[in-house]
């Protein structure tokens, strides 16, 4: 019996930790969704991935550090991961609740978990893997 095997599409990108590498970030995600015929979330997927970005930059990356993201595309299930991996403490500083509304911010992983069908956290030695996948089909 013959089977055949469809790989991922995958894109992969190292970033510096700067500011100016968030539009960065939200550009290479756009060209590879455009690539690979990915508009039905789009705006979901890119507002995830500017949020995990930036977080990595606040919290995960140490000075002269930076951070790589990485984004599967499954054509079969029509699923799409998006994960960050930085080389910080390798916690993860989850809100409790909803910050006030004055707050300029802490509401970026409430925003994923809002927007993405599901999102976790993984072990990286150092760091951690902060991740998003979105359902498509």
């Amino acid at each position: 019996m013959n089977e055949t095997i469809q790989l991922p599409y995958f894109r992969t990108a190292f970033y510096c930790r700067d500011r100016s590498s968030i539009p960065v970030v939200r550009r290479f995600t756009r060209k590879a969704l455009i690539e690979w015929e990915c508009d039905e979330r789009a705006y979901d997927v890119l507002l995830c991935v500017t949020e995990l970005a930036t977080n990595a930059l606040r919290h995960g990356v140490p000075p002269g550090r930076g951070f790589r993201v990485l984004i599967y595309l499954e054509r079969t299930e029509r699923a799409l991961r998006i994960e960050l991996h930085d080389s910080g403490d390798g916690e993860v500083r989850e809100a409790d609740g909803w910050p006030d509304v004055d707050d300029e911010g802490g509401r970026g992983l409430l925003l994923v978990s809002a927007l993405a069908d599901k999102w976790g956290v993984a072990e990286r030695n150092p760091g951690k893997i902060v991740w998003c996948e979105f359902n498509l089909g």
